[in-house]
């Protein structure tokens, strides 16, 4: 089990976009810690600020007001190597599988590995080939995203994101492209790593098939935090 007990902390994070008059303010004084080993949601309306939050949080974007912190570093005013080598330690999976196109599922999930840079290499095929039996697609091993579907795709994504181990998982909407029993077992496996590894998981989502199994809800709206739920307490 990771040992980090809130690896994420945000305090007093604002966020603009735009200048002059234009300028609008796109996340107004956040106040959160995020547990190690749960699975936590964003919600809200389009334009709430989750996705912006995410990728704050996720080291993908500037910290331009106030303090963020990911496995116990200050994010804001981080140098490009400080915040490289902390991405090698996360997971993403996105809207977008942004799977390359003349790998085949398994090459796909093994550059999950050459990032993270852990393990034997020799060992690589096989962690993706077991990974992608997690989500079920075993027999899809050898096919080109060419020859999967929109919701087959987004699987592979996500087995790339999880199959290095990472302490922290940030997903924008991984099952909105599945269909419910498919998003469940997704969200079954979150889970079981957080209990198994201690992993985090910050997600970003509408699935409201999903939402009996995660561990605690956030809801934004107009960039501020008006709903903070746990549930599924041990």
């Amino acid at each position: 089990m990771k040992s980090i007990n809130s690896p994420i902390a945000l305090n007093n994070l604002n966020h603009w976009f735009g200048s002059g008059e234009a300028r609008f303010q796109a996340l107004h004084d956040i106040n959160l810690e995020i547990e190690q080993g749960k699975l936590t949601v964003l919600m809200g309306p389009s334009g709430s600020g989750k996705t912006t939050l995410l990728t704050i949080m996720g080291c993908l974007r500037e910290t331009q007001d106030g303090s963020a912190r990911l496995l116990g570093t200050e994010l804001k005013g981080a140098s490009d190597k400080v915040k490289t080598l902390l991405r090698r330690r996360l997971g993403f999976i996105f809207q977008a599988h942004n799977l390359h196109e003349s790998l085949t599922a398994q090459q796909n999930v093994r550059m999950g590995l050459d990032v993270h840079g852990q393990g034997e290499k020799n060992a690589y095929d096989l962690a993706a080939e077991h990974v992608l039996g997690l989500v079920g697609l075993a027999d899809r091993i050898s096919y080109l995203p060419s020859n999967l579907s929109g919701g087959q795709k987004q699987r592979v994504a996500i087995a790339r994101a999880v199959v290095g181990n990472p302490d922290v998982i940030f997903a924008d909407e991984p099952t909105a492209a599945l269909d419910k029993e498919s998003g469940l077992a997704v969200v079954k496996m979150l889970k079981r790593m957080a209990a198994a590894r201690g992993t985090t998981t910050v997600m970003v989502t509408h699935d409201n098939r999903i939402l009996e199994m995660v561990d605690r809800i956030i809801t934004l709206e107009d960039g501020r935090v008006v709903g903070d739920i746990r549930q599924n307490a041990a």
